[in-house]
């Protein structure tokens, strides 16, 4: 069909025939309700791959932007799993601003990313900041910044060789920095952690934010990759669609060779639960190994970690928060200030995100004898690495800056 100027026109989607769309089969133009645990949403671009439990409409071929969308940051988006992730972000309707931050030694220059993501068919408006190694976030970043709903930061040096001392202590040196910044500039954006050892760098940002006057449940740890690996395992052992999975994974993220703490409650899924006892301890066993050998979170990780897969679950994640604030409220696990857990003050579970954030704390629910007796092993664990985290956040503060206008802003 031919248009105005000779331009050829796109032709209509007939709603009764089957057609494909990147390369997603497309049955109707009907659009799906969003549920928990990364089922299907109309306001996202993941449509056909996040599944639904009990979906029954198929999904919209071409994603709906609203009028109003959301600013997003990416820290660390040079990266191996940066890149993928602003992508994600770029492709999702709810982003009407995507800002790419990283080093100025990064191996590929964020200027350059920014510039691929802008060729994409979206509205959304895509822009790289970058500072040299003498430049602090705090005191450059005000730009990029401001005005950001969601902060995701995948930042840090890989597991591989470190100790768990070393790792809070350079890891969470480099978080910091993008956290006062962020307690600076846009101290109302929710912002996801993306580093190891999450159990013991979350409770210490979140003490930091705390101590500043500042709402600790802005500070989440991304978990979500262990909740997919579950679900995947479930899938392949029952037969049952991996896009249907609902496996909660809740205690820590297993994000070290010496670390284990998070617990797939399989009892929880219908399908999962009819699985004989041996094979799903095999499974908790197997989530927690990938965690720990997939742990890499930026480009120094050469290629050992988990980046596509990572950069899904992290986008799944930050979905969940955008829907949200958009006024859907949505469920996604992730690591926070939390009292889900008695005896543990920081805990991975289900969290409600709605039009302030983190809207409400799910409890763990009914489990099986033996994730009880796994849980409570875990959670001498979680608490010596929450102490670690606090006991940075005590030797440190949030630094305001070399010209600050103001202390640290809650504006």
């Amino acid at each position: 069909q031919v248009g105005v100027g000779g331009r050829r026109r796109r032709p209509a989607l007939d709603a009764t025939r089957d057609r494909t769309w990147h390369g997603f089969a497309v049955h109707s133009l009907e659009l799906p309700r969003r549920g928990a645990m990364g089922n299907a949403s109309g306001s996202s671009c993941l449509e056909g791959v996040r599944g639904a439990s009990g979906l029954s409409k198929p999904f919209r071929p071409v994603p709906v932007t609203p009028k109003v969308g959301f600013k997003v940051c990416v820290c660390g988006g040079a990266g191996n799993l940066g890149q993928p992730l602003c992508m994600l972000a770029a492709l999702d309707p709810l982003v009407s601003e995507l800002a790419v931050y990283d080093r100025a030694i990064s191996m590929l220059p964020p200027e350059g990313i920014a510039k691929d993501l802008d060729h994409i068919e979206r509205r959304c408006r895509v822009k790289a900041y970058s500072l040299t190694s003498i430049k602090k976030e705090v005191d450059h970043l005000e730009e990029c910044l401001t005005g950001c709903h969601l902060v995701l930061a995948c930042v840090g040096v890989p597991i591989q060789g470190k100790k768990k001392e070393e790792l809070v202590k350079y890891n969470g040196s480099m978080v910091k920095s993008i956290v006062e910044a962020c307690a600076k500039f846009c101290p109302n954006a929710v912002v996801g952690l993306i580093v190891n050892p999450v159990t013991a760098v979350v409770p210490a940002m979140a003490k930091l934010y705390e101590k500043n006057g500042l709402d600790p449940l802005k500070i989440c740890g991304i978990t979500t990759l262990d909740v997919l690996r579950a679900n995947k395992f479930a899938a392949e052992e029952t037969g049952v669609p991996a896009e249907l999975g609902r496996v909660p994974v809740v205690g820590g993220h297993s994000g070290h060779s010496n670390s284990a703490s998070s617990l797939p409650l399989f009892s929880q899924d219908p399908a999962a639960a009819r699985i004989p006892e041996a094979r799903r301890a095999a499974f908790l066993q197997s989530v927690q190994e990938l965690s720990a050998e997939n742990s890499g979170t930026g480009a120094s990780s050469r290629g050992k970690g988990a980046t596509l897969s990572q950069a899904y679950a992290a986008w799944r994640f930050g979905n969940a928060v955008l829907s949200g604030l958009a006024g859907e409220k949505t469920d996604e696990f992730c690591f926070l200030k939390s009292d889900a857990c008695p005896g543990v003050s920081f805990f991975a579970s289900k969290v409600t995100f709605g039009l302030a954030g983190v809207e409400k704390i799910h409890p763990i629910g009914k489990i099986s004898p033996a994730e009880q007796a796994t849980l409570e092993r875990i959670k001498a664990e979680l608490v010596q690495d929450i102490q670690d985290g606090f006991d940075y956040a005590e030797r440190t503060e949030l630094s305001a800056g070399s010209t600050p206008t103001s202390p640290v802003s809650k504006a």
